[in-house]
């Protein structure tokens, strides 16, 4: 079964939701606001794509922490402490397809890959 993480109001899980339905791929979905972010699946996704691609520097909710929180995220055990403490700054989706691999982010081309 895919499992989609992210939060339902983003516009990019909303897409990649509807892309997914689309497809006729049934998925699960994992909503990060109401059912927070496993810890166990974040050491996964980390293993898999590396802190660096998880992290979201880019958003809002990075761009409104004070400087000293942002560079706590320099380590991999920091990255780690602040996505599990502020779930919007994971970057969205992150998807676990049936075959074990991880992606993050919405990509139509490279999602026709994991799903086909």
């Amino acid at each position: 079964m895919t499992t989609l993480y992210g939060i339902p109001n983003c516009d990019t899980v909303k897409k990649a939701r509807a892309w997914l339905g689309t497809q006729g791929l049934d998925h699960q979905f994992h909503d990060f606001k109401k059912q927070g972010v496993p810890a166990a699946r974040l050491d996964h996704w980390m293993a898999a794509v590396g802190a660096a691609s998880l992290l979201n520097r880019r958003g809002t909710t990075w761009r409104k922490l004070a400087p000293e929180v942002q560079a706590t995220a320099d380590t991999d055990a920091g990255a780690r402490a602040l996505m599990l403490d502020q779930s919007s700054v994971i970057r969205r989706p992150v998807v676990e397809w049936p075959d074990g691999s991880v992606t993050v982010g919405f990509d139509p081309v490279d999602w026709a890959r994991h799903a086909g």
